[in-house]
């Protein structure tokens, strides 16, 4: 049976991704930032807690990639994103039984498993939706950003007055939010003459110079926001920081997310997609730089916090519309699945076991430094697809 037809971006669909994105990131927003505390908690040593951090960067070598071709056989994107939230749901609920690192390793195996195919899914259907208005899209994610802060600061409240005994229920209590969000989005699906045509290969766009270039510069920008990503909390927890301040210092991080998505509009015409690249890119040296060598004087994180707005909030917008542009249609799922499957599996496996190894052996300040230098690289990355790309620009 043939495909229905697509259904217009209205304004209650941009409202129901809207949701999606809040709740998404709200469970994002404390489970990302807590989990390494939480096995802290259960004792677990640091190298035993930057292997269970890696299985969801593990899973994104894999699964995205599978979700994304799966949704550009069958069109399905929504109801796989359905399916992936209530599996995830069910599979938290193990989180509460104390069964050891192994038994934990499986838990979030399954449970990584399908919330990590949430972004690439989202992100494929969004891109369908914003034909290329990055200002819509950048509201779209400010709800996201907003439901980040909102559960990486009270969550942090709560732990610091409560301990992390309660993060179990979080997990299960963010991800069924998440389940009602999904069942609140229109039945999306790309065009039948997208979806019904011959599948394209996607080879000869991987060997355009440019797009290797690009994924090269996504590994090594994301590898080093890893040290951030899995190590922020526990560093700033190791040289004295409260909970709360610990809360509040990634809190930051994302009201300057938020800016920068209510400028994005207004903003990100001023360069072309792969020079704003170069721009990030050279923010996240900086920010790094900041946090290896000055992380005892909260000014210089706030600062390096705050330039969370370039390194990763334009640097996502940046990427998303390369990719969809790259990989138009029906290539579109598997596009943004290898954004993910590159940038946040393989980068993001070896960002947190190389920066658990390092951590452990040389200390986080090290660590940091270390990451510092592979933000160096990406942004060399860049530069070669700027290059390369000239002055064309790569918005659509």
């Amino acid at each position: 049976m043939s495909a229905p037809p697509p259904v217009a971006a209205g304004r209650g669909h941009l409202l129901a991704f809207a949701g999606l994105s809040a709740s998404y990131f709200a469970h994002i927003g404390f489970f990302n930032p807590y989990l390494p505390l939480w096995l802290k908690d259960l004792g677990l040593p640091i190298f035993t807690i930057s292997l269970l951090a890696s299985v969801q960067s593990i899973t994104r070598v894999f699964a995205p990639y599978a979700w994304g071709a799966l949704s550009d056989h069958t069109g399905q994107r929504v109801k796989l994103l359905r399916f992936s939230a209530a599996v995830a749901l069910a599979s938290s609920f193990g989180l509460w039984w104390n069964g050891g690192a192994w038994w934990l390793a499986l838990v979030l195996l399954v449970m990584f498993t399908h919330t990590s195919s949430m972004m690439s899914l989202t992100e494929a259907a969004m891109a369908q939706i914003v034909a290329g208005d990055w200002g819509r899209y950048g509201r779209i994610r400010l709800c996201g950003s907003a439901g980040f802060l909102v559960t990486v600061f009270v969550a942090g409240e709560w732990f610091e007055r409560f301990g992390m005994k309660h993060f179990p229920f979080w997990a299960a209590g963010t991800l069924a939010v998440v389940l009602i969000a999904t069942m609140k989005l229109p039945d999306l699906r790309e065009p039948p003459a997208a979806h019904d045509a011959v599948k394209e290969p996607i080879g000869p766009v991987l060997r355009v110079p440019a797009v290797r270039w690009f994924f090269a510069s996504l590994f090594f920008q994301v590898m080093s926001h890893f040290s951030v990503y899995a190590f922020f909390s526990l560093y700033l927890d190791s040289i004295g920081y409260g909970k709360s301040t610990i809360g509040l210092l990634w809190a930051l991080s994302v009201v300057a997310e938020i800016v920068w998505f209510f400028l994005q509009g207004r903003l990100i015409g001023l360069l072309p997609m792969h020079r704003w690249m170069l721009v990030c890119g050279i923010a996240g040296v900086a920010r790094l730089g900041l946090t290896a060598g000055l992380g005892g004087f909260i000014a210089a994180l706030v600062i390096a916090q705050w330039l969370h707005a370039l390194s990763f909030a334009a640097h996502h917008t940046a990427c998303i519309a390369v990719v969809s542009r790259r990989f138009p249609g029906h290539l579109r799922g598997r596009g943004q699945a290898l954004f993910t499957v590159i940038g946040y599996g393989f980068g993001g496996v070896l960002g947190v076991l190389l920066g658990g190894a390092v951590a452990q052996e040389l200390g986080y300040r090290t660590m940091f430094a270390l990451a510092a230098l592979l933000a160096v690289v990406g942004s060399l990355c860049a530069w070669q697809m700027v290059r390369l790309e000239g002055g064309a620009p790569v918005r659509r």
